[in-house]
């Protein structure tokens, strides 16, 4: 039984009795803490670059880089600055990280159903997938995808992936678009297909709520996404045009080059990271109640619908919170490319930048501020999708 505070002489209970005053005090004083410790910390930090002689500020960043990177998404060159090299850092971090948690998710949601296919052979390639994979650092394997795309063929004897694509140790050549203003109406196109879908999905929920009926969905979407686009690319005439290879010397010239390093990347974080999200999704099906799948069937749901319309939506109440993780660790993950020479945030800013400058204090705070800053963005937003797909009881 709960003792209460007794109350103070005049029947009034005492401000220090009560639990949410003392909270309030304790957590101010915490703060107050936490306040003095760091200024001190940043208070001797610049005493004692003084005092070496190293200057401090963030001043640098205007002044002219002098190197250059292996592989940027935006125009660069060594008379940038530090702040652009920055920039092409973040951009590429930003870039490997998003592909590879849509790769990742992908992989890792086929894999984690195969891991429960009552097809033996499929059941045993997807668990030894998942055993091995999850069971080798990823350094390493980051080490081996290198090593297996340096030993390609070289440039004059690079692999012909279909007429205009070409593989060799120094990357994938593709063709590159050239584009005409008009251009701008495709991605419109697909903006208005992906909303249109949101909407015709929401209408579907509450007309299959109200009359048992199921509205196609799927086809609608795809026909949306993908098929919208389409119809404008054809009415505007096909407003690009393709800038093919073509092998000059030892290398090619033209089109767009995806470096080894960057291949490399992300195939290791996206298979690394695909092995644990196979094992979430493996035991999110298997937390849903076997007595669900039985009832679909009786309603006459194929195995298919059983499984995205029933099976999924339940699951993901328990996949979407450890999924959450995962994507951190293959946003954080992909500061493992400094190893392989790939230009993202921490090979930029805190590589060649701090050796060049020798402002170690902002340069690592730099990287440290822009991995807190994704990944609290990555869990505000899982967070939000994770509410927004809870149950609720009425």
């Amino acid at each position: 039984m709960a003792v209460e505070a007794a109350p103070a002489p005049g029947g009034r209970q005492s401000v220090w009795g009560d639990p949410r005053f003392r909270g309030l005090i304790f957590q101010g004083l915490f703060l107050v803490a936490v306040v003095v410790i760091l200024s001190f910390i940043i208070q001797n930090t610049a005493q004692n670059l003084a005092d070496a002689g190293i200057a401090s500020g963030f001043g640098f960043l205007s002044q002219t880089a002098g190197y250059d990177v292996g592989w940027s998404l935006i125009p660069y060159s060594s008379r940038d600055t530090h702040a652009r090299a920055f920039l092409v850092g973040l951009l590429n971090t930003l870039f490997v990280s998003g592909l590879g948690i849509v790769l990742a998710t992908v992989m890792g949601f086929v894999v984690g159903v195969l891991r429960l296919s009552p097809n033996w052979l499929v059941n045993r390639v997807a668990y030894w997938f998942v055993e091995i994979v999850r069971n080798v650092p990823l350094l390493l394997q980051i080490f081996f995808w290198y090593a297996l795309f340096l030993a390609l063929p070289a440039a004059r004897q690079s692999l012909d992936l279909g007429g205009n694509m070409f593989l060799s140790n120094r990357g994938l050549r593709v063709p590159a678009p050239v584009v005409e203003p008009v251009f701008w109406a495709i991605p419109a196109a697909f903006v208005i297909g992906i909303v249109a879908t949101v909407l015709i999905r929401r209408w579907a929920r509450r007309r299959q709520a109200a009359t048992g009926q199921i509205f196609p969905t799927l086809p609608w979407g795809i026909g949306l996404i993908v098929g919208l686009p389409v119809v404008v690319a054809l009415l505007t005439g096909l407003p690009w045009t393709w800038e093919v290879p073509v092998l000059r010397g030892f290398n090619y010239a033209g089109g767009v080059n995806i470096g080894p390093e960057l291949v490399a990347l992300l195939t290791a974080l996206s298979v690394y990271t695909a092995a644990f999200i196979a094992e979430n999704v493996r035991g999110g099906i298997l937390s849903v109640s076997h007595g669900q799948t039985e009832a679909a069937h009786a309603l006459g749901l194929t195995q298919g619908r059983t499984l995205r319309l029933v099976v999924i939506p339940q699951a993901l109440r328990v996949i979407v919170p450890p999924l959450t993780s995962q994507y951190l660790n293959l946003t954080k993950n992909s500061s493992l490319g400094v190893a392989i020479g790939y230009p993202e945030v921490v090979a930029t800013i805190s590589g060649t930048t701090l050796n060049q400058t020798g402002q170690a204090v902002e340069c690592v705070a730099l990287a440290m501020a822009v991995y807190l800053t994704i990944s609290l963005l990555i869990s505000a937003f899982m967070n939000w999708y994770n509410q927004h797909i809870a149950l609720v009881e009425r």
